[in-house]
C-alpha cells in the first residue's frame, strides 16, 4: 500500500473498542514462559512485535501456539532445554530485545540478539554493563554499546546499579527473570528514569503470576528467588493505542467513546485524558469506558510527559489545533524509539502548518498553532508517527500518510477501525 489520504471530518459521534495492551501482552509471555507449566494468554495483541517475541521463545525452546482463546505457552520453570547457539531477529521490536537480554542468561548456550538498521541505532550499553555485574558474558559484535550482541553466562543475582535514563524496560529486562536467580537480586537505578510508569506495568504482571517484588526505600527493587504460576490471563485495553481515539473528539469535535480501557490501570497514558481534559475536553469514566467530549475551544497545555512518552506525538497533534501554544517537557529520551520521535515530531507539526521548537538542554517541546493544511508524512516506520498524522489529517483534511502498514508493529487495526466508525 503506497499511502492512505485522511479526510477531514467534524462533530463526530462515535465508539471504539482499544485494542489489547502491547506492553501487557509482551510481558505476560515472558512470565509465563519462565512459569512451570501450561499458561494462556488471553485477548493478547497479535502484532508485528508481540509475533517477533513469540517466535523468539521458540528458538529458545519455550513453545507458544496461537489458538481460539488466546496464545498458549508451555512454560519451562525457568530452565530453558538445551538447544545450541542460536541467532534471535527482533527486527523492529526493541521491547523484545531488551527483555530478551535478561532472559537469554537462563540459556544453556549463546544467543545473539540483532534487528533492524534501526534497533542496531537504538542504545543497549547501560544494560549489557549491568547484565555483566550480575553474571552475563556481554559482546557486541559490530558496534560498542548497539545490537548486534551476544549473550552467554548465567545469572547469578546480587545488587546491581544501572543507568535506565534512556529506557525503564532496561530495569524490566532484569526484573522478569530474576525471581530464578542464583542468588536474590537487587536493581538499584542511577538517576532518573525513563518512562518509569512502565516498571508499574511489569511489576504487575510478575506479581499476577505470583513473583514477589518488594520497593526498597532508595527506589530500587528487590526479587527474592521464587517461580511463576502458570494461570490464565487476560490482557488489559491499550491506553496509549486509546490515546489516537480520544484524540479525534479533541480535534474534530464532538464525542468519542472507547470500551475495553482497565478504569484502574497503572499504565502511565492513562494520564492522557486527564492532558485533553486540561486543554477544554470533557472526560467521563465507567467501568470499562473512558468518553471524551469537545464543543469549545481547544487551550495549549504545559504538561510533563516523562511517565506517558508514547502519547507525546499524540498530543502533538492535537497542540497544532489549539488556540495558544502547548510546552511539552520530559521528552529528552524518545530520540531512542522506533525513530527519531523529536524528529518526527517536528516535521509532521511543521508540515501541517503549525510551530515548532525543541529545547534539547531542557528536554522540552513547544508547539505554536498555525494555519493547519494538508501535507505528506513518511512516518519513517514508525506505527506511532503513522497514526497521530492521521489524527492531524481528520482535523485538516488533505493529509496522505505514507507506508501505513507499519501500524502493524502496535495497532494492526487502526486503519480498519477508522473506516468502519466512516473516516
Amino acid at each position: 500500500m503506497d499511502g492512505i489520504v485522511i479526510n477531514r471530518h467534524r462533530d463526530v459521534d462515535l465508539t471504539f473498542s482499544a485494542p489489547p495492551s502491547k506492553s501487557y501482552t509482551h510481558r505476560a509471555l515472558f512470565c509465563a514462559a519462565l512459569a512451570d507449566g501450561i499458561s494462556i494468554i488471553e485477548n493478547p495483541l497479535y502484532s508485528g512485535d508481540t509475533e517477533v517475541t513469540c517466535r523468539a521463545l521458540g528458538q529458545l525452546g519455550v513453545r507458544t501456539e496461537r489458538t481460539a482463546d488466546g496464545i498458549i505457552v508451555d512454560g519451562c520453570g525457568g530452565v530453558m532445554p538445551p538447544g545450541g547457539d542460536v541467532t534471535i531477529d527482533c527486527e523492529g521490536s526493541g521491547t523484545s530485545l531488551r527483555f530478551l537480554a535478561t532472559f537469554a542468561l537462563l540459556y544453556p548456550g549463546r544467543v545473539t540478539l540483532t534487528g533492524s538498521e534501526r534497533m542496531k541505532e537504538r542504545p543497549v550499553g547501560e544494560l549489557a554493563g549491568a547484565l555483566r555485574d550480575i553474571g552475563g558474558d556481554i559482546r557486541f559484535t559490530e558496534r560498542p554499546g548497539y545490537p548486534p550482541v551476544e549473550i552467554s553466562g548465567k545469572l547469578s543475582g546480587g545488587s546491581v546499579s544501572i543507568d535506565a535514563s534512556k529506557s525503564s524496560q532496561f530495569i524490566s529486562s532484569m526484573l522478569i527473570p530474576a525471581p530464578y536467580a542464583e542468588y536474590p537480586v537487587d536493581i538499584i537505578p542511577e538517576g532518573h528514569i525513563a518512562s518509569e510508569s512502565y516498571l508499574e506495568i511489569t511489576v504487575d504482571v510478575m506479581e499476577k503470576f505470583g513473583a514477589t517484588v518488594e520497593r526498597m526505600p532508595d527506589g530500587g527493587f528487590h526479587v527474592p528467588s521464587g517461580a511463576y504460576v502458570p494461570r490464565d490471563y487476560r490482557v488489559e485495553g491499550d491506553y496509549s493505542s486509546a490515546s489516537y481515539l480520544f484524540a479525534i473528539a479533541a480535534i474534530c469535535g464532538g464525542t468519542v467513546t472507547v470500551k475495553n480501557l482497565n478504569p484502574d490501570s497503572v499504565q502511565g497514558d492513562t494520564a492522557f485524558a486527564g492532558a485533553l481534559a486540561s486543554m477544554g475536553c470533557r472526560v467521563t469514566k465507567d467501568a470499562g469506558s473512558v468518553t471524551v467530549t469537545r464543543k469549545g475551544p481547544l487551550s495549549g497545555v504545559d504538561i510533563d510527559m516523562s511517565s506517558s512518552p508514547d502519547t507525546v506525538q499524540t498530543l502533538a497533534a492535537v497542540a497544532a489545533f489549539a488556540d495558544s501554544p502547548t510546552r511539552i517537557t520530559g521528552v529528552s529520551h524518545l530520540i531512542y524509539k522506533e525513530s527519531d520521535r523529536i524528529g518526527a515530531i517536528g516535521r509532521m507539526v511543521e508540515g501541517c502548518g503549525a510551530g515548532f521548537e525543541y529545547n534539547d538542554n531542557e528536554g522540552e517541546i513547544v508547539i505554536t498553532p498555525g494555519k493547519i493544511h494538508g501535507f505528506v508524512l513518511d512516518p519513517v516506520d514508525d506505527h506511532r508517527t503513522a497514526m497521530s498524522g492521521a489524527v492531524i489529517g481528520l482535523g485538516a483534511g488533505g493529509v496522505t500518510i505514507k507506508d501505513p502498514e507499519c501500524v502493524g508493529k502496535s495497532y494492526p487495526g487502526f486503519w480498519d477501525d477508522l473506516r468502519r466508525a466512516g473516516l
